[in-house]
């Protein structure tokens, strides 16, 4: 099975100097996994330009607990900021 054989959903998130992809993927039994990448340009000293990729792969026994720790960071931010 090819890399796009078994992508089901993409979104693509562009944020100022990065760009977010969270891709939506089955494995060979159908099972659905996520992967987040954080894609940035770089510059080399030579002027020229590369992108630097970090990957997280995020399994399906794993989304609610992950659901959970950045529901509870982001409300926590929110929570950060109104005491400012």
């Amino acid at each position: 099975m090819s890399n796009e054989q078994n992508e089901m959903y993409s979104k693509v998130v562009r944020a100022g100097k990065r760009t977010y992809f969270f891709d939506i993927k089955a494995t060979k039994g159908n099972d659905l996994y996520i992967t987040l990448t954080e894609s940035k340009k770089s510059f080399g000293e030579d002027g020229d330009g590369n992108y630097q990729k970090h990957k997280i792969f995020l399994y399906k026994e794993d989304f609610e607990k992950f659901r959970e720790g950045l529901d509870d960071v982001l409300a926590k931010i929110e929570e950060l900021k109104s005491q400012q």
